[in-house]
């Protein structure tokens, strides 16, 4: 499968490696061609990967996933362009973060999302939101005691969830599945008590488990 990748920061770079491990092709798009970043990516990642713009990215891929900061969201996805991505899967990793104060705290949150705010941008898109609750190392076949942890998702569309469900096995992961992109509004704070933990322990090799009877 082709997979554009929105971004050139540790999380767009960590999926497009394990896309790639996986046997995907992948195209990793920034504001500029020739991007430094992109670049040094490319000299790492092999035959499968590729770079360009976001509109070259959001083309490519038959699934895309949108890795910026949560404040460059609006931005790259105008880049993008909403109708490269109609009827395509987005994978929404980002979390809506105000980092002014310290430590990140939401910028939006309680009757609206980070997840809700790109559906409304991407309307003939499927946007599905994952990979917010976890950091980047931990991203692809996570290796923690007590076996595999869980990602947890939501979107409105029952196919895009299943296809995602599909892949974050592939990944390593159980997939709890809460419901429409409103559930964003409950996984963003997940996201916030994940940096609490980490930053009380000093430690950030932690993910979530939903555990069962």
């Amino acid at each position: 499968m082709r997979i554009g990748i929105l971004g050139t920061g540790d999380v767009g770079k960590a999926l497009g490696n394990a896309f790639i491990a996986l046997g995907h092709d992948v195209k990793m798009g920034s504001r500029e061609a020739g991007n430094e970043k992109a670049k040094a990516w490319l000299a790492e990642a092999g035959a499968k990967a590729s770079a360009g713009t976001f509109a070259d990215a959001a083309e490519y891929g038959e699934l895309v996933v949108l890795a910026c900061l949560g404040a460059a969201v609006e931005a790259v996805l105008r880049a993008a362009g909403p109708d490269r991505l109609r009827g395509k899967i987005v994978i929404d990793t980002t979390n809506p973060l105000d980092m002014s104060a310290g430590l990140p705290r939401l910028s939006v949150g309680h009757t609206d999302s980070g997840g809700e705010q790109v559906q409304r941008m991407l309307p003939g898109a499927h946007v599905v939101k994952a990979f917010n609750t976890v950091g980047n190392p931990l991203m692809f076949r996570p290796d923690l005691p007590g076996g595999p942890p869980d990602m947890f998702i939501c979107g409105d569309d029952e196919g895009a969830k299943k296809k995602v469900t599909a892949l974050l096995d592939d990944f390593g992961w159980g997939v709890i599945d809460i419901g429409g992109i409103e559930g964003s509004r409950h996984l963003e704070p997940m996201c916030i008590v994940w940096v609490a933990h980490g930053a009380r322990s000093g430690t950030w090799n932690h993910a979530f488990k939903l555990l069962r009877k």
